[in-house]
């Protein structure tokens, strides 16, 4: 391993790879499993629908995005997810960096769109793998009972492909548009974040939610599947 590809084996503060939570969760995970590419199939799996995904938690601080913070949880965003399976990575001594992408969501539901005011998602959060000389995309944001309810096949990983979300849902209906790559980041730039979503948002919309959470702590009120589910 090149110098240049050491600090996406390092753990940072926010990526804990270190932490024995994240050591026992990964070797729980694999098992008796050697194989690289296999031992990146099952972390992937175990976060993507192991963590529910929820949109309601606080974005603003490191310890939000902190890997050891959100195996506790059980849910999170994708951008948590993505912080927790790159520390996974990490730990099994796997190659692994979070990438971001903003997509156009043509499947939520309405209420998100509302407290967005967008169906555009900023800075949506993904990892790669560098996985038999290569880095591969793996997307581990919504979990197998969220895509049911919304009609969209659950993405699968093979380790050796991309898995990128799907253009379409099963009944053909635009599901995700990729609109703009950010690219690929050692640790979670939280100020990044925050500054695009503010930008997109606008200034006062994300304070809003910032407040809310700091009044109520990480309970938002807000049940993500019971939400109503935009067909269109």
């Amino acid at each position: 391993m090149s110098k240049i590809d050491q600090k996406y084996l390092d753990p940072t503060t926010i990526i804990d790879s270190e932490h024995q939570s994240i050591i026992d969760f990964a070797r729980e995970t694999m098992g008796e499993t050697t194989d690289t590419v296999q031992r990146a199939i099952k972390l992937y799996y175990a976060v993507c629908d192991g963590i529910w995904y929820d949109p309601y938690y606080p974005f603003y601080l490191p310890e939000h995005y902190r890997a050891s913070n959100i195996l506790k949880s059980g849910r999170r965003y994708c951008v948590c997810k993505a912080s927790l399976l790159c520390a996974l990575g990490r730990a099994c001594q796997i190659p692994s960096r979070v990438g971001f992408a903003d997509v156009r969501n043509h499947l939520a539901t309405r209420q998100l769109i509302e407290f967005l005011g967008s169906d555009l998602f900023l800075c949506h959060g993904f990892v790669e793998f560098y996985l038999d000389g290569r880095w591969v995309k793996s997307t581990p944001a919504f979990n197998r009972t969220l895509c049911e309810r919304h009609n969209v096949a659950p993405l699968e990983f093979n380790g050796r492909e991309d898995s990128i979300f799907h253009p379409y849902n099963l009944e053909k209906k635009q599901f995700m548009e990729y609109v703009a790559d950010h690219g690929t980041y050692a640790d979670i730039p939280v100020d990044i974040i925050v500054s695009a979503w503010k930008e997109a948002y606008g200034d006062a919309r994300v304070d809003s939610w910032i407040e809310g959470f700091q009044k109520s702590g990480r309970n938002s009120g807000r049940n993500f599947y019971g939400e109503e589910v935009l067909k269109e």
